[in-house]
C-alpha cells in the first residue's frame, strides 16, 4: 500500500476548500502531508486537528472546514471509526507502514482509492501530489492547450507575488514599520522638542522596469505560447513592462497586451508577428533594438529579459555588439533558455556562447516552477 491515495485525498480537499474560498497554499497542502504522518489515521479527531493547524485554516472559515470534513473524511470504509467509538490501546503514530498502523484508505470516501493513483497518472504520466503541483513541473513542451487554460490562475499568481515584491529601499510610512529617529527628533521641534509621536519607515514595493524581448521562431514555438503567456501575466503587475517579439525581424507588441483572456490574446500576436514559427536572426533583431528601442526604453533601473534557445543563424559578431550596448545600459541582462531546464544541456550554440559574458544571469523557463524562480532574479 503506498501513500499516494493518501495524498490525492488531501489534494482534492484542499481543492475542495479553495472552492469554498478557504485559503490554502500548496506549501500548506505538503505541511499537511506531513503532519499527517505524524498522527493517528484512525482517530478522526487527531487528524481534524492536525489538518486544521497544518492548513492554517482562519477562524472565520472554520465552519467551512468542519462541513467539508464531515463530508470528505469519511469512517465508512472498513478500518475506519467515528470519534464515539473507543480509541485503541496505545495508539502508535507513524508513517503508512507496518501492520500497527491504520491504512489511509480508512479515510477515503468510497471510490477514492481505488481511482487515486490512476487519476495521478492520467494527470501527469506518473503518481504525482496534485494537479497544480503536476503542472508547475510540467515542462511547456510537453503542455497542451486545455494546459494553457488550467496555468491562468497560477500566472496571475505569480504576477501578483511581483506586484506585492518589497524592495530592500525603506520609505516613510504611517503605517507600520521601523522607526526612524532621526525623522522623529526633527518632528518634535514643531512641539518644542516634546516627542509626540515616532516617524516611521517600511519597505516600500517595488515594481520592477522591465523590457522583455521574446524570441519566436521555429525552435521556440513548444515554448513560446507558454514564456508569452508568463509575460502577459507581468505585463498587467508591472505596468511599464515593454514587450517585443522577434525571429527575422523585431515587433514591439506591447499595444497589442490587452487586458482579458490570454487565449485571444496569443492568437492575435500569433497571427500579427512577422514570420511566427519561422526561421531567427537574433543578433540582427537585437541589434535593431539596439538602434530604434533602447534609449527610450532602458536606463540604469531596468532589467532586460531574453527569451530564446540562443540557435541563432546570424553573424555572432552583430549579437556581440548588441549584446555589449544593452548590458552597458541596463540594470542587468537576465536571459531565460527553455533548453537549461535539460541537465545535459551545454550552451554550445555559437550564439548562446557569444551572448554569456554580456548576461547577469542565465536561468532555465521550461515550466512553471522556472519562472518563479525568475521572479526571484528580478529582484536581485
Amino acid at each position: 500500500m503506498s501513500d499516494h491515495d493518501l495524498l490525492a485525498h488531501l489534494a482534492r480537499f484542499a481543492g475542495a476548500l479553495r472552492e469554498h474560498g478557504v485559503r490554502v497554499a500548496l506549501g500548506d497542502e505538503l505541511d499537511a502531508a506531513a503532519a499527517l504522518g505524524l498522527v493517528d489515521l484512525a482517530d478522526r479527531a487527531e487528524v481534524r486537528r492536525a489538518l486544521l493547524m497544518s492548513l492554517k485554516v482562519r477562524h472565520r472559515d472554520r465552519s467551512a472546514f468542519d462541513a467539508l470534513f464531515s463530508r470528505l473524511w469519511t469512517a465508512d470504509a472498513p478500518g475506519g471509526r467515528g470519534p464515539s467509538e473507543t480509541p485503541r490501546a496505545n495508539p502508535r503514530p507513524g508513517r503508512f507502514h507496518g501492520p500497527s498502523n491504520p491504512s489511509p484508505r480508512a479515510l477515503l470516501p468510497a471510490g477514492a482509492a481505488a481511482g487515486g493513483e490512476a487519476n495521478a497518472q492520467a494527470e501527469g504520466g506518473a503518481p504525482g501530489y496534485s494537479r497544480e503541483a503536476l503542472l508547475r513541473r510540467k515542462p511547456f513542451d510537453e503542455c497542451t492547450d486545455s494546459d494553457l487554460a488550467d496555468m491562468e490562475v497560477l500566472l496571475a499568481r505569480l504576477s501578483l507575488r511581483l506586484a506585492t515584491e518589497r524592495s530592500r529601499r525603506l520609505v516613510p510610512t504611517r503605517g507600520r514599520g521601523q522607526a526612524d529617529l532621526r525623522r522623529s527628533f526633527r518632528r518634535s521641534l514643531a512641539t518644542g522638542g516634546e516627542l509626540v509621536s515616532l516617524a516611521r519607515r517600511a519597505r516600500a514595493l517595488e515594481v520592477p522596469r522591465l523590457v522583455v524581448l521574446c524570441d519566436t521562431s521555429g525552435s521556440m514555438d513548444p515554448h513560446a505560447r507558454f514564456l508569452l503567456a508568463f509575460i502577459l501575466s507581468l505585463k498587467r503587475a508591472a505596468a511599464r513592462t515593454e514587450v517585443f517579439a522577434f525571429n527575422t525581424e523585431l515587433v514591439r507588441v506591447t499595444p497589442w497586451l490587452r487586458p482579458g483572456r490570454i487565449g485571444p490574446t496569443l492568437e492575435r500576436l500569433a497571427a500579427g508577428v512577422p514570420d511566427w514559427s519561422g526561421g531567427t536572426r537574433i543578433g540582427e533583431s537585437l541589434a535593431e533594438f539596439v538602434s530604434r528601442h533602447l534609449q527610450e526604453t532602458v536606463s540604469a533601473r531596468t532589467t532586460v529579459v531574453i527569451l530564446s534557445d540562443g540557435l541563432d543563424r546570424g553573424d555572432p559578431a552583430v549579437l556581440v555588439g548588441a549584446m555589449r550596448a544593452i548590458a552597458a545600459r541596463a540594470r542587468q541582462v537576465i536571459w531565460l533558455n527553455p533548453l537549461l531546464g535539460d541537465p545535459r544541456y551545454r550552451p554550445e550554440a555559437r550564439g548562446m556562447e557569444v551572448a554569456l559574458p554580456f548576461v547577469d544571469r542565465f536561468a532555465p523557463a521550461h515550466n512553471l516552477e522556472s519562472l518563479e524562480r525568475f521572479l526571484t532574479l528580478i529582484a536581485a
